[in-house]
This record gives C-alpha cells, structure tokens and sequence, in this order.
C-alpha cells in the first residue's frame, strides 16, 4: 500500500545524452508537479522500462557529477548507471539532494573538517547537521507517477530500499554499483561500508597506503 502523496507528470522532453568518453544514450527527461519537498527533481528514462524496471536514485553531485571530483565516486556512479539502466530499460532518478541533502555549501564545509581526519559522516556531526538527511518520498512519487509499482534498485545503499520499501513500492532485487576508488575517496568508501552498511567489498577498496593521505 502506498504512503505518499500523489505527484503527476509535467512535461515530457526526449534529449540525447553524451559523454565525454564517448557513450552516448537516448533518453526522455520527465518533470513533476506534486513533490512533496517542492524541488525540481528529475526522472532520466532509458531504454524500453519493463515491468520491474532497473531504478537509480542519484543524489545530485555538483563536485563530482560535473567537476570530476575525485574525492567520491558519483560521477562514475552516475556514467556507470545511465549505460546499464539504458541496456535493461529504466529510469535514473536525478535528486536535487546535495551532499546527501545538507546541501553544497555545508558539504564542502565537511570537506574541510574531513581534511583535518573527520570522515565524512563524522564532519556532518561536528556541524551539527543529519549524517544523511535525504528523504525519499518524492523519488517513490516520481515511480508511482511513472507507474512503477515494482522495480529492481541499482545501489550499494540499504536506506534507499529500505525507505522505498516502507513507503510500498516492491523492490525486488538491490543490484550493486561498480567500485570505483581512487587515491583521494578510500577514506569516503570505507566510512559508508562501515557507518552505513554500504555493500562495497572492502578488499576491492583497498589502496597503498600513500594513497590515504587526505587532500
């Protein structure tokens, strides 16, 4: 049974994708009027959905979706799912939740305790804010408007099946992202795996230990 409000669709808009590594996709970008939160979220729908389509719920990453920070792995993340959810048929969603919704001031505020040996979760603490304040109501909106009921969930984080499933949709299978470390974000992966259960194998995430230094 769902447990949100409903949200409806605003504007459909076809757009082709492209890379700077050459990948491209088709894609449909879909808008919504309804969200709870009132910001402007977006669903990226790629390839043929069936019915239990492979979903990402991508939180907005300024720093690395754009600017190629090595000091997460969104970026990989988000070029890793849009080829993979565009060869199975489904839709990324694209959440305007930065910093896992602190937003981006305050997380490059965290950076910078981060680099006197906070991690990540710990820096949010020291500035009194939520270690992850995104709410995922308005994503289980977006689906619903959608008409997925079913989906299988393209992610490393439990949270975000967790809360689809208690706001009732039917989320089958949670499909692991790819691993993609560099010399600046082992500190970054580690603390998910180890403060928020994320399901990235350690020993995949393992670097030399020159590399750990903080930048």
């Amino acid at each position: 049974m769902r447990d949100f409000p409903t949200a409806t669709v605003r504007t459909r808009v076809p757009v082709p994708l492209r890379f700077a590594d050459g990948y491209s996709a088709d894609a449909e970008l879909v808008t919504f009027h309804g969200l709870t939160d009132g910001r402007e979220h977006l669903a990226v729908v790629l390839g043929d959905p069936g019915p239990a389509p492979l979903v990402r719920l991508h939180s907005e990453c300024l720093t690395g979706d754009v600017f190629g920070s090595a000091r997460c792995d969104c970026g990989p993340q988000l070029r890793e799912a849009v080829e993979r959810i565009a060869e199975r048929g489904g839709v990324l969603l694209y959440l305007r939740q930065e910093g896992r919704g602190i937003g981006l001031y305050n997380k490059l505020d965290a950076y910078a305790l981060q680099d006197e040996g906070l991690d990540t979760y710990a820096a949010n603490a020291a500035l009194g804010l939520p270690e992850d304040a995104r709410d995922y109501t308005p994503a289980a909106q977006m689906l619903a408007a959608l008409g997925i009921d079913a989906l299988d969930l393209l992610s490393n984080n439990p949270d975000k099946a967790g809360q689809l499933r208690a706001l009732g949709l039917d989320v089958q299978t949670r499909v692991p992202t790819g691993v993609f470390a560099t010399a600046h974000n082992v500190p970054y992966l580690r603390a998910k795996v180890l403060q928020t259960q994320h399901t990235l194998p350690l020993p995949q995430i393992t670097v030399a230990p020159s590399a750990l230094r903080r930048d």
